[in-house]
């Protein structure tokens, strides 16, 4: 049985539903059962609750033979690393007290630096936590930019015309579809054959600039002059926050952006076989088409 943390999630609702698919037993685990639901018409077991509760999350860990974990996203969190503490003290507690021997854990690339990354130093930590558990057999995914990211952008391309962010246009960096990644957490998951601590790195199909990722972007929703525009990190700061993330989230990702534009990010960028995922943003665009043209109906 397989225990799948944030399961409403694009990446846990992928895994969870590959994993039950090839009729494997699952335990879903998010704050909302109503979300739930679905997963469990099709047989899942549902563990609805706060993931912050240690004794909450070992009882839905407990008697899994693998366990998929994640610190859940929070946008608007007042603090979001000491948010990210609070989520990975538990998680860690959980997968000690609940005797889980294999885990797979969504991190990120950076996740290597232990500060001036934003809310990957969230990561870092929960990595350094989980490595200390003794007798854990971990794989941490240190996962690129998510494509979904870009969806970001759609009301800014009908308001205004444009795309953009606080990113460099001109530097090219990989791009993943979050199903790749729930594809190899759940092949991960299903073959535990990982010993002790270790790290895989998933790069996406290739590097793309951002100016690159918006012209294949726009040319598929019919705008094949669509522009990218680099925004001051102060005026970006204050879009996020006017967008509905907490200051302190907002402050964060402009220094996770930073930190990619001086080129602070580079541990892991070497691309294997082992890194590259199918998903090319060609394909992922397909998506970005049926949303911009719902929210443009809507």
């Amino acid at each position: 049985m397989y225990a799948i943390l944030g399961a409403t999630g694009h990446i846990g609702s992928t895994i969870a539903d590959i994993l039950l698919t090839k009729g494997e037993k699952i335990r879903v685990i998010a704050r909302s059962v109503d979300r739930l639901r679905p997963l469990v018409k099709r047989g899942a077991e549902a563990f609805a609750g706060d993931a912050a509760d240690p004794a909450f999350l070992t009882k839905a860990f407990k008697g899994a033979d693998a366990a998929f974990t994640l610190v859940p996203p929070n946008l608007t969190a007042k603090d979001f690393l000491a948010y990210a503490d609070t989520m990975s003290k538990s998680i860690a507690k959980a997968v000690k007290d609940g005797k889980v021997k294999y885990v797979v854990n969504l991190s990120s690339i950076g996740a290597d630096l232990p500060e001036g990354t934003g809310p990957i130093v969230g990561l870092h930590r929960q990595e350094e936590r989980l490595n200390k558990i003794a007798g854990l057999n971990i794989v941490h995914l240190r996962a690129a930019f998510f494509m979904e990211n870009l969806l970001m952008n759609i009301d800014l391309i009908r308001t205004k015309g444009i795309a953009g962010s606080a990113a460099k246009g001109d530097i090219a960096f990989p791009m993943i579809a979050t199903k790749d990644i729930a594809q190899v957490a759940a092949s991960l998951l299903v073959k535990r054959d990982f010993k002790g601590s270790s790290v895989r790195y998933l790069l996406g199909q290739r590097e793309l600039t951002h100016n690159e990722a918006i012209t294949i972007l726009g040319s598929r929703i019919g705008k094949p002059d669509l522009a990218y525009a680099q925004f001051p990190y102060d005026g970006a700061e204050k879009g996020l926050t006017t967008a509905g993330l907490s200051p302190d989230m907002s402050r964060l990702y402009i220094e996770m952006t930073r930190a990619f534009n001086e080129g602070r990010v580079k541990t892991g960028l070497v691309r294997t076989p082992e890194s590259t995922t199918p998903t090319s943003l060609e394909e992922f665009a397909e998506v970005f088409d049926m949303l911009y043209r719902k929210q443009k109906a809507a």
